[in-house]
């Protein structure tokens, strides 16, 4: 029973980390895939010869930029979904019923 109390106690001290690492700065991980993308460019220069091949590096890297924001945007657009499911935030949804109520009383 006492190694099942110790597995209790390591899952925790590894979750808040595993959070942080995934909660880095966007703007972070922005640089960082754009410059992951000029190095892949600058092999592919200097394995093919072709100038224009680290253009191709830096578009993958601007890729990959937009794709973190975009799954940022996503992470952040679901759980603000389900915040607003919340009881004690539904006042979004009482506002709406009340000017649908006053709506239907005026008959023009």
């Amino acid at each position: 029973m006492h190694s099942e109390d110790k597995k209790k106690q390591e899952t925790p001290k590894i979750k808040p980390i595993i959070e942080a690492a995934d909660n880095l700065s966007l703007g972070i991980s922005i640089v960082v895939a754009i410059l992951m993308g000029v190095g892949i460019g600058l092999l592919l220069k200097n394995f093919t010869g072709a100038g224009w091949t680290l253009w191709i590096g830096v578009f993958i890297g601007i890729a990959a930029a937009v794709l973190n924001v975009y799954k940022a945007y996503s992470k952040q657009y679901k759980e603000f979904e389900e915040l607003a499911k919340e009881p004690r935030y539904a006042i979004k949804k009482q506002l709406q019923d009340d000017e649908d109520e006053d709506e239907s009383e005026k008959n023009y």
